[in-house]
C-alpha cells in the first residue's frame, strides 16, 4: 500500500467534560455558592457524587468514614481485598491449575539411568568435620561456645566410662565425644 500525498492529522479532539455556561449549586442546605468539588456519596456507590463548595467539601471529608458501619472483620477484609484492588490472590507457587510440570525426561528403557546416578552423587559432598562433630554431638547450627561446652558436660556426664561401669561402648562413645568437641571448639574460637 503506498502512502497518499496528504499528510494525516494524529490530533484528537477532546471536547470538555462539562459546559461552562452551567454551575452547580452546594448540595449543603442553605448554601448558595458554587458546588465546585465532589464527594462520593456512599461506601456502597462511589461514582455518585455530592458537589460542595470549598468550605463544604472540606468539613465533608473531615467527617468521611468509609468504614463507618463495619464490624472489625469486615475492615480487615476490606483492607486486604483493597491491596490488591479486589483482584483474588493466593501463595506464590500453589495455584497451577491443572498442569502439571515435569523437568525430568521420560525414559522408559533407562537409557540415562546411569547418567542421572553419576550426577546425584556428584551434587551430594562429604560433609565437612564440624558437621559431622555437630552430628555426634547432637547439635543444631548456629552453635556458640557456651552452648558447646553446656552440651559437652552434659554427654560427659552420661557417656563417661567410670559412670557405666567400664562399658567399651560407652567409652567409645566418650572418645567421639571428645573429638568432636575438640574439633568444634578450635572451628569456633579460630
Amino acid at each position: 500500500m503506498k502512502a497518499s500525498g496528504t499528510k494525516r492529522s494524529w490530533r484528537v479532539a477532546y471536547a470538555p467534560a462539562e459546559p461552562s455556561a452551567a454551575t452547580r449549586a452546594c448540595d449543603h442546605p442553605g448554601c448558595t455558592h458554587e458546588g465546585e468539588y465532589r464527594a462520593p456519596r456512599s461506601r456502597d456507590n462511589l461514582n455518585e457524587y455530592y458537589w460542595f463548595c470549598l468550605d463544604h467539601v472540606r468539613a465533608y471529608n473531615s467527617a468521611w468514614d468509609y468504614y463507618k458501619g463495619m464490624t472489625p472483620e469486615q475492615i480487615e477484609d476490606e483492607i486486604r481485598t483493597s491491596t490488591t484492588w479486589q483482584r483474588p490472590t493466593w501463595p506464590l507457587g500453589s495455584k497451577t491449575g491443572n498442569r502439571r510440570f515435569s523437568f525430568s525426561i521420560h525414559d522408559p528403557l533407562g537409557v540415562f539411568a546411569e547418567e542421572a546416578e553419576e550426577m546425584a552423587k556428584a551434587k551430594t559432598r562429604p560433609p565437612t568435620p564440624e558437621e559431622e562433630a555437630m552430628t555426634v554431638l547432637e547439635l543444631v547450627p548456629p552453635v556458640t561456645v557456651k552452648a558447646l561446652k553446656a552440651r559437652y558436660k552434659q554427654l560427659v556426664k552420661q557417656h563417661h566410662p567410670d559412670a557405666n561401669n567400664g562399658d567399651k561402648d560407652a567409652e567409645e562413645r566418650f572418645k567421639d565425644i571428645s573429638r568432636a568437641y575438640t574439633i568444634l571448639l578450635n572451628s569456633l574460637t579460630a
